[in-house]
């Protein structure tokens, strides 16, 4: 077995072990998540959720009343749970890749994939819907042009990194699964 947790088969790639998808807020992590995961015949765990069910709160109400020291204090508690509960697709929230210790975990127990989108992709998919508690104090897309800028470097730690842009989200998910299977088949794994 690679030291990532999977091997490359004919079909598929074989999974022993959570795919970790980071990036930032709007790069698509659940929708394609979902996706990856139904593809591959694996549970979705949606980290944000799992962080909603373990604090009987919503994370903007968990900003709101505790801050977000308090809010990732709380996401190191849920991913060291999480990233023993077997192969799954676990999509991250956007700033859980950037804790040192949440970063560790994922890289000693998962394969961590880097959806990697542009500014008007986030800004256009954020826009969506008022749930991103981080984009409430000013304007969204200076916010988030500053945050790739800080961010991009630390995702780029991953060990796979793909483009999520405005194309087809079966797209992302092959291209996925091909850089699963070169890189168990590189050895580098």
């Amino acid at each position: 077995m690679s030291r990532q947790g999977f091997t490359s088969g004919p079909e598929e790639p074989f999974i022993d072990r959570p795919i970790a998808l980071v990036g930032m807020m709007g790069a698509g992590k659940s929708t394609i998540g979902r996706r990856l995961a139904a593809r591959l015949d694996l549970s979705f765990v949606d980290a944000d959720h799992e962080i909603e069910k373990a604090a009987g709160r919503s994370v903007a109400e968990i900003f709101e009343e505790f801050g977000e020291a308090a809010f990732r204090e709380g996401e190191r508690r849920v991913f060291k749970r999480l990233v023993n509960a077997g192969p799954c697709v676990l999509a991250t929230g956007g700033g859980a890749f950037l804790d040192p210790e949440i970063r560790g975990l994922l890289g000693t127990h998962c394969v961590s994939v880097w959806l990697n989108a542009n500014l008007d992709t986030l800004v256009e998919r954020t826009s969506r819907k008022n749930t991103r508690p981080l984009l409430r104090n000013g304007d969204p897309r200076e916010i988030l042009a500053k945050m790739l800028a800080e961010r991009g470097p630390v995702y780029a730690g991953a060990d796979i990194q793909i483009e999520s842009g405005i194309g087809p989200h079966q797209e992302v998910v092959d291209n996925i699964l091909e850089a699963l299977a070169d890189l168990a088949a590189s050895g580098a794994a």
